[in-house]
């Protein structure tokens, strides 16, 4: 699958300068905007020809150099409808319609994030280099839930990233610090946190493990078990800067209204809701640091045997079945988890098999949360996970 790449490009005023492309990308993924030229920032999405990530054409909002070159100009008429909304497809809210019929307002957005705004790259840039003054900066990522550059130094050996965060996730770098009293590596190391979520953080070696198999999963289940255990004795260290996602019916029941009279089986366990929750609560397992989204890709590993786990910005004070389940569904690597958890007295084999349709509920939740807080615009990278999550919540209970 490929992904075809148009840049709309506007200078430091917000003037249009022009477009540049189409341009097949390295890479299908939407957020990945790495090589698309060092002489501009990308901005952020303003459409696509497909409804979903990932392939397609897709055509972003890129700040550069009023003489950076490889410019064309846009017709007149294309620039006016820049200003204008893009049409939507019925039935499909957030979905930018798939006929290239326009763009979207350049005008400020309540819910956009401050690296998303003209200039918004270029004072993060700035803020890192009173911090690291002598890196070169490469965009590596921007969406609607992070901007990612990459710092290197002299010879082009990597030091540092920056990282920038949207509101809903400002308790990453407060619980970066956290961890490195309590499990000192394994979270990147924090050299500076500043305003509107950004966060200098030290080159974490080695490489994301996507795709790893069960051997690597034990491992971080294991690196892992500690620091839960520690926040599921101290909770009060995290519960007033992290979200709380204790269970609770409310949140379930409101992501699932929508959708009750169209996903077969989703009435019947939102209505059981409130028995299966009092019998998780009944296997004992304790509220504690969920990273919420544990996977071997949010993990990096090199030779000499170190583990890194990043992107802390999904966590949660919850129940912590919830990661394990994210990370494996291999046997082994449940049994040594649930032997874990045992020893505190917990009947965590039971507490799995009632929490396995409410992870599919919580991930719409989640999914959910996010279109809540982003701009339209932004929508098509998970208005689909909704109603996704919902029917595999639904099926498992059918099985």
């Amino acid at each position: 699958m490929t992904r075809t790449v148009t840049l709309v490009l506007v200078d430091a005023d917000g003037v249009l300068l022009g477009e540049r492309g189409p341009f097949e990308a390295e890479v299908p993924w939407w957020q990945e905007v790495a090589g698309f030229g060092d002489d501009l920032q990308v901005l952020r999405l303003l459409h696509a020809d497909r409804p979903a990530p990932p392939g397609g054409h897709v055509t972003y909002l890129a700040q550069a150099a009023e003489k950076a070159p490889n410019i064309r100009k846009i017709d007149q008429g294309h620039e006016e409808r820049l200003g204008e909304a893009a049409p939507r497809d019925e039935g499909r809210p957030g979905v930018v319609s798939p006929r290239g019929e326009g763009g979207l307002s350049l005008a400020p957005h309540p819910k956009r994030a401050p690296y998303a705004e003209i200039n918004g790259p270029a004072a993060s840039l700035a803020w890192a280099r009173e911090h690291l003054p002598d890196v070169t900066f490469h965009q590596r990522r921007t969406w609607n839930l992070s901007a990612i550059w990459r710092l290197d130094g002299p010879g082009g050996v990597t030091r540092a990233w920056l990282k920038q965060v949207p509101r809903f996730f400002a308790h990453e770098p407060h619980v970066i610090r956290l961890l490195a009293g309590v499990a000192p590596g394994l979270a990147p190391e924090l050299l500076a946190a500043g305003d509107e979520g950004r966060m200098l953080l030290a080159h974490a070696p080695g490489e994301d493990r996507y795709g790893a198999g069960p051997g690597l999963c034990a491992d971080i289940a294991a690196a892992f078990h500690p620091v839960q255990l520690h926040f599921s004795k101290n909770p009060d260290e995290i519960r007033q800067r992290v979200p709380d996602a204790r269970l609770a019916p409310e949140p379930f029941e409101r992501v699932a209204e929508p959708y009750l009279g169209t996903i077969p089986g989703l009435g019947a366990l939102i209505d059981d809701l409130p028995r299966r929750l009092q019998r998780i609560a009944d296997c004992g397992l304790p509220d504690t640091l969920v990273h919420g989204d544990l996977h071997p890709g949010n993990v990096r590993t090199d030779g000499a045997g170190r583990m890194t786990i990043m992107d802390w910005g999904d966590c949660t004070f919850g129940n912590p079945g919830f990661d394990i389940l994210r990370l494996t569904d291999d046997p082994g690597v449940i049994d040594a988890w649930a032997r874990r958890w045992q020893a505190t007295g917990a009947d965590p084999v039971r507490a799995l098999e009632l929490l396995r349709p409410l992870a599919l509920l919580r991930s719409a939740v989640i999914y959910a949360g996010f279109l809540d807080n982003i701009e339209p615009s932004e929508f098509p990278y998970h208005a689909d996970d909704v109603p996704a999550c919902l029917r595999a919540a639904a099926s498992i209970v059918g099985e």
